[in-house]
């Protein structure tokens, strides 16, 4: 569960930057617990059909792949039967994970911004250090250069706020 789990954190704080970036700096006002729904809640939403059809894609393709490995008579025999469904219920299970991260990833960030005393700005900074924060975290799970990672999360994240407040969407 890994990849859902990093999909849906990086979407989500990504989403948060992209839709809410201009809104947060671009004023002096404290961002509204609905902005923190309604953008966690589009994060949800394309993460669970994204995550769904590639996930589930993903699992046929290999299935279908065996079954002519196998020299089967029929192809996709294996996808139609009873391993086609676990990997039907095991893509449901991806896209949940997927989608709580991302939902978490996108509204954490803002639901700290009504809380927290200090400027608006703190918000995109707080997601932008989340990114940084998972970049670390990942390099030391897949054995990467922690800096590197976290540094190019980082940056990442910082373009992808810049280009939330160029499109001002929120």
């Amino acid at each position: 569960m890994r990849l859902p789990l990093v999909l849906g954190l990086t979407d989500g704080l990504l989403n948060a930057l992209t839709l809410a970036g201009s809104a947060l700096l671009g004023s002096s006002v404290r961002p509204a617990l609905t902005l923190g729904a309604r953008v966690g809640t589009a994060a949800l939403v394309t993460t669970a059909f994204t995550v769904f059809v590639a996930d589930y894609a993903e699992r046929r393709a290999h299935l279908v792949h065996a079954s002519k490995e196998l020299n089967l008579t029929e192809s996709g025999r294996l996808a139609a039967g009873r391993l086609g469904r676990r990997a039907l219920t095991a893509s449901f299970a991806s896209m949940a994970v997927a989608c709580a991260a991302s939902f978490l990833g996108a509204a954490l960030p803002l639901f700290a911004g009504v809380v927290l005393p200090g400027p608006v700005w703190i918000v995109p900074a707080l997601a932008v250090a989340a990114l940084a924060g998972l970049g670390g975290v990942l390099a030391r799970v897949i054995g990467g250069r922690v800096g590197r990672w976290t540094l190019t999360m980082a940056v990442g994240g910082f373009c992808v706020l810049l280009i939330g407040v160029r499109l001002d969407i929120a």
